[in-house]
């Protein structure tokens, strides 16, 4: 019985998907589908509606749309270019500077605007031209633009943490924060340490004109941006402030800093903002929803149990289980948004990382971590498409040269896998 409403919720999943249904209309559908099998028709719509109703009761998903808003008129304010120019002062007589420039405004923008793409279409949009324009091979440029982009995930604040939280019942938010501050911080470091390989193989070097008169004007002008992630990160991981106060303070000070000291946001391009984070939040607010139905209809069928009992089954060594499971995160990230992957699977993994012991902190950075390169890599992933497209390259022209960068951070992934203290140092040396 558990084998065929397994079989009818995923038959039903990829069916709607290779129509082209919506994501969140193919979770919802196919839980519904799977629920009617168990249930008379009269409890299951009404029970299914209530977890999807109940599953947006949460005062700590009050913090999605006020990080969404921030990032949102973080982009749309200019930031980009003054942390590209900020970027530059510790790349400039470094090989490949332009290169590194790139992977560092990536992370430091990511990490603002809470999105890859974000950080891929406005550092990349800058980058991979002016790059070009000095002698750099194009793919290249659009490869480390495309492999850090990511970074902007892990680096705190982020949603994808937000969610997890509440997908594993409440891993604390702070701690998750401060691993993967190490996490991101890590992978860029990877990008950056392939691109210096490559860029002095290369000769890839550029004078950039970054007097000593200008960088007083350079730091002022991408200090009070940076400011932002030391206020609301430090806030929360410290404890002076939760997760959903320091969204409210996020939206406050980016308002102050984009309107009143950039001064790059007028009142209609303030109004299209707060229209483009309404939709991304209704967006998200109906995966989690629909997540939530799926969840129960797994839970209803004994999906989870039986999936943990197979794999638990199979081996019971941490180490075999935790490389299964990178595996199918890695296969599932290939074909699944970050955002409703976590929903999804969080309740079906968590439950098997926690009979070997593993830490949810440590077991949320991995799962993120691995989402994280689904977003780069084929046959679906956002983060490739449209960096080859801010890079005008055809993607099959890039995943040779994506190759390296590729090895570097599944290394990193293996490292803070099978070696927890690397994330976790920080959150235990905090207390968290």
């Amino acid at each position: 019985m558990i084998l065929d409403a397994g079989l009818v919720l995923v038959l039903s999943f990829l069916g709607l998907l290779v129509i082209g249904a919506p994501i969140g209309i193919c979770i919802a559908a196919s839980s519904a589908i799977t629920i009617l099998l168990e249930l008379p028709a009269d409890i299951a719509i009404f029970t299914t509606a209530q977890k999807m109703a109940s599953s947006l009761d949460s005062f700590t998903l009050l913090a999605v749309p006020f990080f969404i808003f921030s990032g949102v008129l973080m982009n749309n304010g200019g930031i980009a270019l003054r942390l590209v120019n900020f970027a530059k002062l510790f790349s400039a007589r470094i090989p490949g500077s332009l290169a590194h420039t790139n992977i560092v405004g990536n992370m430091m923008f990511g990490a603002i605007s809470g999105s890859a793409i974000a950080a891929s279409t406005s550092i990349g949009g800058v980058m991979v031209p002016m790059s070009e324009k000095e002698g750099y091979s194009r793919p290249f440029s659009a490869s480390a633009n495309i492999a850090s982009a990511p970074t902007g995930m892990l680096i705190p604040p982020t949603t994808s943490f937000i969610l997890y939280a509440l997908a594993s019942g409440g891993t604390s938010i702070s701690a998750l924060f401060a691993g993967g501050l190490v996490a991101g911080s890590l992978w860029g470091a990877g990008c950056i340490l392939v691109a210096l390989i490559i860029a002095k193989y290369r000769n890839y070097t550029v004078k950039l004109d970054l007097r000593d008169n200008s960088i007083k004007t350079v730091i002022f002008q991408a200090l009070p941006s940076l400011l932002l992630i030391a206020i609301i990160v430090g806030g929360i991981v410290f404890g002076i402030f939760t997760a959903v106060e320091a969204s409210a303070i996020a939206v406050i000070y980016t308002i102050f800093l984009t309107v009143i000291v950039y001064r790059t946001i007028n009142l209609r391009s303030f109004i299209d903002s707060l229209i483009k984070a309404t939709e991304t939040t209704g967006v998200i607010m109906f995966l989690l929803a629909a997540s939530s139905a799926m969840s129960f209809a797994m839970s209803i069928t004994g999906l989870p149990t039986a999936i943990s009992s197979a794999i638990l089954g199979f081996s019971d060594n941490p180490a075999t289980v935790l490389l299964i499971i990178t595996a199918l995160l890695l296969i599932i990230g290939c074909f699944m948004d970050i955002g409703p992957a976590i929903l999804i699977f969080t309740p079906i993994l968590l439950p098997i990382t926690s009979a070997i012991d593993i830490d949810p902190i440590h077991f949320g950075i991995i799962m993120v971590f691995n989402l994280c390169i689904g977003t780069i890599t084929p046959p679906v992933g956002t983060g490739l498409f449209i960096g080859a497209g801010i890079a005008k390259e055809k993607v099959e022209n890039l995943l040779i040269p994506l190759l390296p960068f590729y090895f570097v951070i599944l290394s990193v992934l293996l490292l803070i896998t099978f070696i927890p203290e690397i994330t976790l140092f920080l959150p235990v040396m905090m207390g968290l």
